[in-house]
């Protein structure tokens, strides 16, 4: 954001920086505490927050606890005020959700699919377009494979090529109500959405050099560095899971030999005890083999030690992260995979290595990262702007709350 020249580019910029101060922190600072952080007056900070509350984009309540004198204010997301729509599209099924300012999540709907484009994403359009309202400010979408800068995925395990995500989706179609523009519809790969809620709320949080790694029924990673996943020149970097890291030689479905994916995750626990594997499908069947198999569990985490030892020796990270099925064989062989890592180090990478660790977001990861791209791109002067000029005057048309679970970081 350019720097503010006019008194009323200033009042902009310190409306976005209190607001993202919020978001950040979860609603959980009170409002005199928000103005030490952010270096403001007492009196600017007051201004600011009445014009926020107007514009239905704060709402106060005194802070628990309080027992003395005038209450202490902590300033949260109105209740009328702005909602992302976020959705995790995992192999066999998908999870949407409605988020307000803070972070808090609502799960709206969970469905399963066959595994095709058009089974998931015209599905997922189709719940989305009836949770649509005019507090919904985007749509952030993860997705279990390279997604390009514009919105075309491949995910080669389930058989996409070059799949147009937008697209299928239809939200910017003239028959969807509340229908969204092409900027406000944010589509990401969900190992480098997972990392970047790691890095806004949980144990990437403040760490200059980063890795992140999620499993599922393959793997993905990503190298973080100043809180933001490295997406490379057309935003299909940092393919860890298609490198040859495990030391396999299977053949792997995006064309290449040795993919480190194919020794670490459900396919790979599948196919150690001879189940069949491949399409997204044996979820149930891969978490059986996960909670009863020793010897499949501690195959898997060596194959992931061994990759993180190479990716360690290459970029340096300060701290390694593992979320879906990785926190999980962390937590059952975690000596296993860090004998293998260490086994696998340079010799001055030993003497300091890295902390390895599950994220502390678990499989809430690609949705809550899904999450902060769409308030990313929302919390702009631009963006609260537009928020001002078509925001809803009432609640009404909010998303439908029925058979929903809600959950709070």
């Amino acid at each position: 954001m350019k720097s503010a020249t006019t008194s009323g580019e200033l009042r902009a910029h310190n409306r976005v920086r209190l607001l993202r101060a919020v978001h950040d922190c979860a609603a959980t600072r009170t409002r005199s505490q928000l103005t030490r952080d952010l270096n403001l007056a007492r009196g600017t900070a007051s201004v600011l927050v009445a014009g926020l509350a107007e514009d239905a984009l704060l709402h106060e309540e005194p802070a628990s606890g309080h027992a003395r004198g005038r209450p202490t204010q902590v300033p949260g997301p109105h209740p009328l005020g702005p909602l992302a729509l976020a959705a995790d599209v995992r192999e066999d099924a998908w999870e949407l959700a409605a988020c307000e300012l803070g972070g808090r999540a609502t799960v709206l709907e969970v469905r399963p699919h066959d595994g095709t484009p058009e089974d998931a994403l015209a599905s997922l359009g189709r719940a989305v377009a009836g949770h649509l309202s005019r507090r919904v400010v985007g749509v952030g979408v993860a997705l279990a494979g390279p997604v390009r800068h514009d919105g075309l995925v491949d995910i080669a395990h389930l058989g996409w090529r070059s799949v147009d995500v937008p697209r299928l989706l239809g939200l910017g179609s003239a028959d969807v109500p509340h229908g969204l523009g092409p900027d406000q519809v944010a589509v990401g790969n969900d190992t480098a959405l997972a990392a970047l809620a790691e890095a806004r709320r949980g144990r990437l949080r403040g760490v200059r050099v980063g890795l992140h790694l999620h499993v599922d029924f393959d793997l993905g990673g990503v190298l973080v560095v100043d809180g933001r996943p490295l997406a490379g020149a057309s935003g299909v970097g940092a393919e860890f899971g298609h490198m040859p890291l495990g030391g396999g030689d299977r053949p792997c479905a995006c064309g290449a030999t040795g993919c480190w994916g194919q020794e670490v995750g459900a396919n790979a626990l599948l196919r150690h005890v001879g189940l069949a594997y491949g399409g997204g499908r044996g979820r149930r069947q891969a978490e059986e083999v996960l909670a009863t198999s020793r010897e499949a569990v501690e195959a898997g985490a060596r194959a992931l030690g061994l990759g993180v030892a190479a990716l360690v020796n290459a970029h340096d990270p300060e701290v390694v992260t593992l979320s879906g099925l990785g926190a999980e064989v962390w937590e059952r062989a975690g000596e296993v995979l860090t004998e293998s890592c260490g086994s696998a180090l340079m010799a001055i990478r030993r003497e300091r290595p890295p902390r390895i660790e599950a994220g502390a977001l678990g499989w809430r990861g690609a949705l809550l990262g899904a999450m902060e791209s769409v308030f990313d791109a929302f919390l702009t002067p631009e963006g609260l702007e537009r928020w001002r000029e078509t925001r809803p005057d009432q609640g009404a048309d909010t998303p439908e709350s029925r058979n929903v679970t809600h959950y709070t970081l």
